[in-house]
């Protein structure tokens, strides 16, 4: 029930105050100098109201996104992650925008400082890929999805309308056969015992660096031939096929394991438990194998282009390495092209064969 008040001050202004009474929710008033102001107000609140509309709206008013992003990294960020990493990118959204309230962070707000995120220099003083970019508008979509959907801070998250900028094809850099003799036998030649089984592990499983070094001894089944990896990028379980040469690498390692470490490779002399840093010796390996423009995680796109061109398909693909979908994969289509063509010429011959 909505109710329209005339009111005149001593000094003869006249003012017309709105109420709105509906039951169940708390009531609403306004006060407008015309009373068709008032009227349309009445009209519109208690359509938003009955809509379940309304009061998000005025949450959206009330809170800045400053407060959102707060909110944010004290209740949902500790338990993702990549928390600090996030914890980063929502900093540069809550200083460039942080004061403005959520209703009025808009579409065209937020591409203006996606552009301006893009035209930044990072502390390398390179400009930001448009990967990069993706992580800081995937961050601050999350922190508007947990708003709208949990808090009732907003009725709809404005990063679902900002485009994200186009990333360029995902990089397939892998050895050649000569380049994985030579990086090998640098590998075993380092000062660091560990690193060779750490780069065998990686080519022969296309496992993560971090999913190697936070190998443990009670996650490593030798006789069985596995390992189960509980901390993974898509946060799901996952078994991995231990055979070869890096199986009998392991189960050499296991004869000498330390016994103040669970860790496969771990640090040496550290007052904490940690996994041994290889950053330098395998930097040190690379140069002197002689490899160009090559990283640790292009063993994993090395394993994976193996795969690819020994016959492998892509849903295989991306259950060795842990894809959920067969997007991130695709990159190595072309790579089992002969796997494609003895398919395609099985079926001819079956359905043919006879013509």
């Amino acid at each position: 029930m909505a109710a329209i008040e005339k009111r005149t001050t001593n000094d003869g202004l006249i003012s017309y105050r709105a109420k709105i009474r509906i039951k169940g929710s708390p009531t609403q008033s306004a006060t407008f100098e015309r009373i068709s102001d008032a009227k349309k107000w009445v009209q519109s609140t208690e359509a938003a109201i009955k809509e379940g509309r309304h009061f998000k709206t005025t949450e959206a008013k009330r809170h800045t996104l400053a407060e959102l992003i707060d909110r944010y990294a004290r209740d949902v960020l500790p338990q993702k992650k990549g928390a600090k990493l996030q914890g980063q990118q929502l900093g540069w959204w809550k200083a460039a925008i942080g004061s403005y309230a959520l209703a009025d962070v808009t579409p065209s707000l937020l591409a203006e400082y996606r552009d301006k995120l893009a035209g930044g220099v990072t502390v390398r003083r390179k400009l930001r890929s448009p990967a990069s970019v993706n992580r800081y508008i995937a961050a601050l979509s999350h922190a508007f999805t947990i708003a709208v959907k949990e808090w009732g801070w907003m009725e709809d998250s404005p990063m679902r309308k900002v485009t994200k900028p186009r990333e360029p094809r995902g990089r397939v850099r892998f050895l050649s056969d000569e380049e994985r003799v030579r990086l090998l036998k640098s590998c075993k030649e380092s000062s660091n015992p560990y690193l060779y089984p750490v780069v065998v592990l990686a080519l022969s499983t296309g496992m993560r660096s971090g999913e190697i070094m936070g190998l443990t001894w009670d996650n490593v089944d030798l006789n069985r031939g596995r390992a189960i990896l509980h901390e993974t990028k898509n946060g799901e379980r996952r078994a991995v096929a231990l055979t070869g040469h890096a199986l009998e690498l392991l189960k050499e390692l296991g004869k000498v394991r330390r016994i103040d470490s669970n860790l496969l490779f771990p640090a040496k002399e550290t007052k904490t438990i940690k996994p041994v840093d290889v950053r330098k010796p395998w930097e040190t390996a690379v140069q002197k194998a002689e490899l160009h423009d090559f990283h640790f995680h292009d063993l994993r796109h090395s394993a994976a282009s193996y795969l690819a061109m020994n016959g492998a398909s892509l849903a295989e693909i991306a259950e060795v390495l842990g894809h959920k979908t067969l997007q991130m994969v695709k990159r190595y289509a072309h790579l089992s092209e002969g796997h494609t063509a003895r398919v395609v010429e099985s079926m001819n011959n079956k359905i043919f064969g006879g013509a």
